[in-house]
């Protein structure tokens, strides 16, 4: 193998890993898609659960990713096994709520379980795509990307189906689908050409690497947007129900939260693409920068009429996710070369911990003050990234 000559990935490999990806992300909003049947077939009153439910995934997903960091599990395994069990795993906990979730403890433990090895399918389902891509790397994160904004919203078309699927149904489905994606993983992706070892995680290069400015400027613009990102999704059902509420709207809100969230993808390639010219920062900056002027603006889209409240919920939608992997591009960049995997680590971890205050905050919001306002908080994450990323911006990163 040579530089002038690196092999060529079989054509079916990265159909093959987006598909693996979304099936494994559907996971991850399994159960806000039918939480209002968990509700009441758990008897769970309060207005605390939809925060509560989201952020025990993001918490499981924290702990997996450090856990797994720690140990070098992706380092002494196979990635594509690693994949395969955990997606095995996280089907099993996902579909155990049909049988051990009898309270809203079990239930929060039970998605923390399946946001535990939600770490070994979406991080490593990365590795494996690095393992394949080299120079086309980035287009491939927005690909891999795209999957799980794809896998996210996937329970929420299931549900949208109605009668035709029950929420017992609608979990087992996504288990079933999940599992399936581990196995094709398996069976048809190879360990790539280029899979290399990550360096072991070292939380005392930490200070190390933030005291390099654009390192910080990368990772400080990531945290602004995971500040958003989340809660967001978590709240694109309550965003329409209030709308309907105060417009006399009827209308399938489990199919628009999924093209809500799914029109998400479209952010990810396109701005993959754009960015092979134009450099990932300003991709990213010009994504949050929109995302931003959403939160900023969305008092106003309760007063809307219904076509331009659709359409700019749909344009919120695309570029509230779109600059993800653009940020993901330029931790890589910018972070110091023998501290690549520690930094993704450090970064990772710290953005899925933001997700659970801002959604903790939001969910909170909801019950004290008029839900017009709840998401003007949001745009704190926006400015503070806009701020950071200025630098990048300018140099064309």
């Amino acid at each position: 193998m040579t530089e002038t000559n690196p092999p060529k990935a079989p054509i079916w490999i990265i159909p093959t890993i987006v598909f693996s990806q979304f099936a494994g992300t559907s996971l991850w909003f399994a159960g806000n898609a039918v939480l209002g049947d968990l509700q009441v077939y758990l008897k769970l009153t309060g207005d605390q659960v939809l925060g509560s439910i989201t952020s025990s995934v993001q918490l499981g997903f924290i702990a997996g990713t450090l856990v797994f960091a720690f140990f070098a599990i992706s380092d002494k395994f196979s990635p594509r096994k690693i994949f395969l069990v955990c997606a095995l795993l996280g089907a099993t906990a996902n579909l155990a709520i049909l049988w051990l979730a009898t309270n809203l403890f079990s239930l929060l433990f039970l998605r923390f379980v399946t946001g535990f090895f939600l770490a070994g399918i979406y991080p490593i389902g990365m590795k494996i795509a690095a393992g394949w891509y080299q120079k086309s790397l980035g287009k491939a994160i927005g690909f891999l990307v795209g999957a799980l904004v794809l896998g996210t919203a996937f329970p929420h078309f299931l549900k949208s189906i109605g009668g035709a699927l029950s929420w017992q149904l609608v979990l087992q489905s996504v288990s079933v689908i999940a599992a399936l994606g581990g196995i094709a993983m398996y069976l048809f992706v190879p360990d790539g050409p280029y899979i290399r070892k990550g360096s072991a995680f070292n939380p005392k290069v930490l200070l190390q690497m933030f005291r390099t400015k654009d390192f910080r400027s990368a990772a400080f613009g990531y945290f602004g947007h995971m500040w958003e990102l989340y809660t967001f999704w978590a709240f694109v059902p309550i965003i329409l129900q209030h709308y309907a509420a105060l417009n006399q709207w009827q209308t399938n809100f489990s199919l628009w939260a999924f093209i809500v969230i799914a029109i998400g993808s479209l952010g990810c390639i396109v701005g993959g693409l754009i960015s092979s010219k134009t450099g990932s920062a300003r991709v990213a900056f010009f994504q949050l920068l929109a995302s931003g002027a959403l939160c900023l603006l969305s008092p106003l889209l309760f007063q809307l009429p219904l076509f331009l409240f659709l359409l700019l919920l749909l344009i919120w939608g695309i570029v509230v996710i779109g600059d993800s992997p653009q940020f993901s591009a330029l931790t890589a960049k910018t972070a110091p070369k023998e501290y690549v995997g520690s930094a993704l680590t450090i970064v990772n971890s710290l953005g899925f911990a933001i997700t659970i205050f801002s959604i903790q905050l939001a969910n909170y919001l909801y019950t004290v003050i008029n839900p017009n306002y709840i998401f003007l908080v949001l745009v704190v994450g926006p400015l503070f990234g806009l701020w950071h990323m200025r630098s990048l911006a300018k140099q064309g990163l």
